[in-house]
């Protein structure tokens, strides 16, 4: 096996203080080859930095959001309303959704950096000047904002994992609430939450999913069927951002 040391990268995740405890100079050797440690690596289109804030990639998001957002600015004139909010949301929309479940639990600077580029975009869809509610425009576009567009991509995929079991490696992360005595939460659809204490930890599938999943309302876990769920979860998530219709 070779190995390209040019075209390969490692990072050591971990707090500052655990980093301090290894030596990372002289980087890593894999099969005789030296790789040098990196503060970040991006694998599948996300940018994971050693601190896991996702700064980073939060960063490359916006980057890619408002680059598109201006092209868009540019041939709104020459298109109707449909037509733009088709495209943006093929072409912006899309890079502000794609993995958007592991930013659970980041800063709220980060969530309010892409909420600035989603409402940026509904200006730009709807034409509206810069002082115009981005709330109203959002609300009329009927796009949830960006915590609860995480949420949801979050909900929906534990949704899967418990009920159908697929994917595997994401279902074996995820135990159903057995109460050892009978209670009335035993038939709530609720899901184990795992008690963590490290801050690297919060972040983890495990104990996200639970958190998010178990906030829902019971008519929502308690779904039947994916669409439904969907369907159920998003006039909740929709009603949480904007008010009751």
């Amino acid at each position: 096996m070779l190995l390209n040391p040019n075209k390969t990268e490692a990072v050591l995740f971990g707090t500052r203080a655990q980093r301090k405890k290894v030596d990372t100079s002289a980087g890593i050797d894999i099969t005789g080859a030296k790789v040098a440690f990196s503060s970040s690596v991006k694998l599948l289109g996300v940018t994971l930095d050693e601190d896991l804030t996702l700064d980073r990639h939060v960063t490359d998001i916006i980057r890619g959001c408002s680059y598109h957002t201006r092209a868009l600015r540019h041939i709104r004139p020459l298109i109707d309303l449909p037509t733009a909010r088709m495209v943006a949301q093929g072409v912006v929309t899309s890079r502000l959704d794609y993995c958007n479940g592991l930013l659970h639990g980041t800063s709220k600077r980060n969530v309010e950096r892409l909420q600035v580029a989603q409402n940026t975009l509904a200006r730009t869809v709807c034409q509206a000047t810069w002082s115009s509610s981005a709330t109203d425009l959002r609300k009329s576009l009927h796009w949830l904002p960006v915590q609860q567009r995480i949420d949801y991509k979050l909900a929906v995929v534990t949704y899967k994992a418990q009920s159908t079991g697929v994917p595997t490696y994401l279902a074996s992360l995820v135990d159903n609430y057995v109460p050892t005595r009978t209670l009335r939460s035993a038939d709530q659809f609720l899901l184990c939450s795992p008690i963590v204490k490290l801050v690297c930890s919060r972040k983890a599938f495990s104990v996200n999913a639970p958190l998010v999943f178990n906030a829902l309302p019971y008519n929502c876990r308690s779904a039947r069927t994916l669409s439904s769920f969907k369907k159920l979860l998003k006039t909740h998530f929709f009603s949480c951002a904007y008010g009751p219709f």
